[in-house]
This record gives C-alpha cells, sequence and structure tokens, in this order.
C-alpha cells in the first residue's frame, strides 16, 4: 500500500486577543472587529405566544410550546412538566453561583454517577481499553472517571452557555488553533459541510460560529420532551444558529446548501447494520452514508474541527483538523467510502487530543458488517477500498479483518 499525502489542517494555537483588533489569516486576511461581530449577531428574541385563560388546561400547556418551532407534534404529559420543571429549578440554582463553582460541582457528581452507575461504567471502560490498549489500567481507570465528569460538566456549559458567550464576551473564553481556511470557505459563501463528533462541547462550537456571524444549520434529534426539547431549541438558536430535525430532514438540507450556507454534523453515531463500515480506532464503525452522499451531490468541502475545554473553567479551543476538498475525492475509486473514513479519522485523531472529553458511553461499534455476522472472511470489495485509503497500515488491515465482539 503506498502512502498517498492528503491535506491534514494543523497550526500552532493562537489565542484571540482581548480588544479584537487582531487578524486571524493563513494566506488570507481574516479579521473580526467587535463592533461588526455586535452588528451582525444582533437579534430579536423568541416570542412565545401565551394562550387565553379561558382555554382548557390541556390547551394552554400545549400552546407554552410555539407551533411555529415545535419539531414534533406532542403533547407534554404531567412527567414532561415535572422533568421540565425540574430542570429549570436546578438552572435556577446553579445561577447562585458562578460558572467554575458549579463546574466543580458538576465534576464531583459525574464521579458519584461514576460510582454507582454500572452498566455505563464497564461500557465506558470495555472502549477506552480497546482503542488505546498501550494505556495501563490505572490510566484506563482515570479516563473512564474523567469522560463521566465531563458528561456533567457539558450539561453545566451548556446551560451557562447564554449568559458566557455573546457578542461582548465570547472571545475571553474561546482560542483558535487554525481555523482560518475554514473561515475562508464560509466567507466565499459556498455550500460547506460542517462536521464534529461527541467531543469537547459541541454546542460551544455551534454557538460560536454563528456569533461569529455565519447562518449556521445543524442537524439534531429532537428531544423526547417536548418542553426540555423547546428549552434547549431556545437556548441553541439564541444567536442565529438554525437547528433542524433530523426526522425528514432531507429537502431542508438541500435547500441550506444550495444557498451556500454551512450546513453542521455531529457524525460519530452508530448508524445501524445498514450503515458504511469504516475504521474507527482499528474497529469498523457503521457510519451515515448522507454526509458524503451530500458532499457529492453539492460539491462541498468537509471541514472537521471541534471545540474542546482548556482546563479546569470555561475555556475552549476550536480546532480544526483536517479539510476534505471536492478534488481530494475526484479520483478515488470509491469516493463516498474515502469520504466517510477520512471524517472518521479525523474524529478519531480529535478524539486522541484528549480522550477524556469524548462520550465514551456510546455504543460506537454495536453494529457489526454482514461478513462478521455470518462469520465469513472479509469481502474483497470491502478490503479493496481499506488498502486503497491512503492512512492504511498493513497492521491495522490485520486488525480489522477480526470479528468485534461487544
Amino acid at each position: 500500500m503506498t502512502a498517498v499525502p492528503h491535506r491534514s489542517v494543523e497550526g500552532d494555537s493562537v489565542d484571540v486577543p482581548a480588544d479584537m483588533s487582531g487578524n486571524h489569516a493563513d494566506g488570507a486576511s481574516v479579521a473580526v472587529s467587535a463592533t461588526a461581530l455586535a452588528a451582525s449577531t444582533s437579534a430579536a428574541p423568541s416570542k412565545v405566544a401565551s394562550p387565553g385563560a379561558d382555554a382548557p388546561a390541556s390547551s394552554r400547556m400545549r400552546a407554552f410550546i410555539p407551533r411555529s418551532r415545535r419539531t414534533y407534534d406532542v403533547q407534554p404529559t404531567f412527567t414532561h412538566w415535572a422533568q421540565y420543571l425540574g430542570a429549570r429549578l436546578a438552572t435556577m440554582g446553579l445561577t447562585f453561583f458562578d460558572v467554575d463553582a458549579n463546574l466543580h460541582t458538576a465534576g464531583w457528581i459525574g464521579r458519584m454517577m461514576h460510582r454507582f452507575d454500572r452498566r455505563h461504567r464497564e461500557r465506558a471502560r470495555e472502549s477506552i481499553a480497546r482503542c488505546f490498549p498501550e494505556r495501563s489500567e490505572a490510566e484506563i481507570d482515570e479516563l473512564v472517571v474523567k469522560s463521566f465528569e465531563h458528561f456533567v460538566q457539558l450539561v453545566v456549559e451548556i446551560i451557562h452557555t447564554s449568559r458566557m458567550m455573546h457578542s461582548q464576551s465570547w472571545y475571553r473564553h474561546v482560542r483558535y488553533q487554525n481555523i482560518a481556511p475554514v473561515l475562508e470557505l464560509l466567507n466565499d459563501n459556498r455550500p460547506v459541510l460542517l462536521i464534529t463528533g461527541h467531543l469537547g462541547n459541541w454546542e460551544v462550537l455551534g454557538y460560536v460560529m454563528a456569533l461569529l456571524g455565519y447562518p449556521v444549520h445543524a442537524i439534531a434529534r429532537p428531544l423526547d420532551n417536548p418542553l426540555l426539547n423547546e428549552w434547549l431549541l431556545g437556548i441553541r438558536e439564541q444567536t442565529g444558529m438554525t437547528i433542524i430535525t433530523k426526522w425528514n430532514a432531507t429537502d431542508r438540507m438541500v435547500e441550506v446548501l444550495n444557498a451556500g450556507q454551512p450546513l453542521g454534523f455531529i457524525a460519530d453515531q452508530n448508524a445501524g447494520d445498514k450503515g458504511l463500515f469504516v475504521p474507527f480506532f482499528g474497529r469498523l464503525a457503521s457510519t451515515y452514508k448522507s454526509i458524503g452522499l451530500l458532499a457529492m451531490n453539492q460539491n462541498a468541502p468537509i471541514a472537521c474541527g471541534g471545540a474542546l475545554r482548556v482546563g479546569n473553567g470555561y475555556n475552549y479551543e476550536l480546532i480544526t483538523q483536517d479539510i476534505i476538498y471536492p478534488e481530494d475525492w475526484d479520483n478515488q475509486p470509491d469516493p463516498l467510502y474515502y469520504i466517510t473514513a477520512r471524517y472518521i479519522r479525523a474524529i478519531e485523531m480529535m478524539i486522541r487530543r484528549d480522550p477524556s472529553q469524548y462520550l465514551w458511553m456510546h455504543r460506537r461499534w454495536k453494529s457489526r458488517p454482514r461478513f462478521e455476522r455470518e462469520g465469513k472472511p472479509m469481502p474483497a470489495a470491502l478490503q479493496r477500498n481499506l488498502e486503497q485509503l491512503p492512512w492504511m497500515t498493513q497492521e491495522e488491515l490485520d486488525r480489522l479483518k477480526q470479528p468485534y465482539c461487544e
């Protein structure tokens, strides 16, 4: 297998200057001024229609969710209201303390979850041990604990986001690592796919892009609780980011890309038995085909990046791991497989930067390819696709041929 070079975006960390007068450019000048940023991100608050006082109780509860933004037609139940009110009261309690104190408390809650949630603890430990066989038992145990801490801290960060991230303060909490090539793509008003994983704080990533004035659209599955879903939508869309429900979203996604606007995905979910199986930490993982198909159909580059927490406070580093351009896949024997494998590899590389900030409780390798389920050798077509990946090694190929059991 001959190694073929491909673009990979890497670079030195650059802190955003507090006076916002600095330029962040790599080949082209990308300047962001506080005045321009404030103008581009100003938006009127969303309004919620109030039902009439004489309406039945069920109608008043139902009207609490604006029909114009409701992503699915579900009447809130008593349980939904109990969960929603409990979450709002807990959030109110958090406002009495600063974000650092709340993150410290969230870390303690995460450690308690690790102690008592045996099922997710064992699942996370097994996944980390398989992905990092070179790590000692003590190192693996430490990563498992930190991943639980991170999960709870992420919830606290999302609650604080609307107060901590706005046009006059966001740059105090965020620094960049070579995102200029991505900004160049966005400034060209061309369709771009923005890819990240369940790593770091993916909510902050979209929030900051929207604050920079880009009309980001993101694909998301609505929560089962319509009240919590509407609340979270309000937080997510406060700066101008638009959430597209993943159910029946195809037409809307095409509209966004045809308009030359960016479309964001969290792209590391298990896609089931009919997904495309590509390497992820040395094992085949089922991945959705839609991202690659959209990129090919729209001739759209794919930017792979993330937002990693820095230190113990509310601070992040935005990173660009890789950008996949149309010319990169034009001459590939199987462009769809190449695109999918490459952006999943980019997500893996980001996770390796700080494995403690990944959602290891997710059953990423749950679905298995048909040849594994039937106890047969790897098909020649799949092996050929793997061999043609520029970064593939014989050692990894041999590992991929081995059946995987959870």
